[in-house]
């Protein structure tokens, strides 16, 4: 382990001493706290490596099953009557377009952006215009595809289509066919991805995911490659054959981790 103690007082401060209040307890020593908490963070960074692979892999596999099921190009803007998008997956939408158009402006040279000005105001640009209001009036003549905005799309997005809400317009009719073994149930995809989503926001806030929170994320996973374009539970399908090694090591890293958190419950106890 890096010896910390001279820095202490510095990194607790800067981690903050409430995040490292716990294992403060629990070992009775700042350096060691701030060790642990440091190899949570290394955990948590493998265990979001496995779960961002699981999400490109789902967002992809359901935008493909949508866009064959529609039938049209511009399906996730303008989706086939009487299918509708429910109020919380129009606002996703609109927020994806809006970032996949930033991340575009972004690349653009002054005068490029400036050009921008005659779509922006035909009746010509008003004497004064808020920096923030022309930027955003700008963007909105910025064309992006639609691969670019399905990758701006949140897991929230994703993980909502297998809920109640889409029971009938989506799981019966199209969604079925993402998760095709007979004997699963809308819910229970649902469940599985709803125990990934709270572990990826977790994960993205810089929250420990341990113990108990970390064996139903993995088992969440497992669900998930194991079924996602599979008719029955299957080890060797290619999604679970690339991150076996993955999760292998993250529940080694999971196990010592755990292990040496016990060792100091132990040594409070005795």
């Amino acid at each position: 382990m890096l010896k910390t103690d001279q820095y202490e007082p510095a990194l607790t401060r800067m981690i903050s001493p409430e995040r490292l209040a716990g294992l403060k307890e629990l070992t009775g020593s700042d350096e060691i706290a701030i060790q642990l908490h440091q190899e949570t963070l290394k955990l948590g960074s493998a265990l979001m490596y496995v779960v961002a692979t699981v999400e490109i892999a789902l967002r992809n596999t359901l935008s493909a099953n949508l866009a064959n099921h529609f039938g049209v190009s511009n399906w996730l803007f303008q989706p086939p009557v009487p299918f509708q998008w429910r109020q919380p997956e129009q606002s996703k939408i609109a927020m994806a377009l809006d970032s996949a158009r930033r991340s575009e402006y972004s690349k653009l040279s002054q005068s490029e952006k400036s050009a921008l000005d005659i779509l922006a105001y035909p009746q010509g640009r008003p004497a004064v215009v808020p920096h923030l209001k022309r930027s955003k009036d700008r963007r909105k003549h910025i064309a992006v595809t639609e691969g670019k905005v399905i990758a701006e799309l949140t897991f929230y997005f994703w993980k909502r289509l297998y809920g109640p809400d889409y029971d009938q317009s989506l799981w019966r009719t199209s969604l079925k066919r993402t998760f095709p073994d007979k004997s699963l149930s809308r819910a229970d995809v649902a469940q599985h991805l709803e125990q990934i989503y709270q572990a990826r926001n977790r994960l993205a806030h810089h929250e420990p995911v341990l113990r108990r929170r970390f064996e139903e994320t993995i088992t969440a996973v497992t669900f998930v490659i194991e079924r996602l374009d599979s008719k029955a539970p299957n080890r060797n399908t290619p999604l679970s054959k690339l991150l076996r090694k993955d999760i292998s090591k993250v529940q080694s890293q999971a196990k010592a981790l755990h292990a040496k958190l016990d060792s100091f419950r132990d040594l409070a106890i005795q």
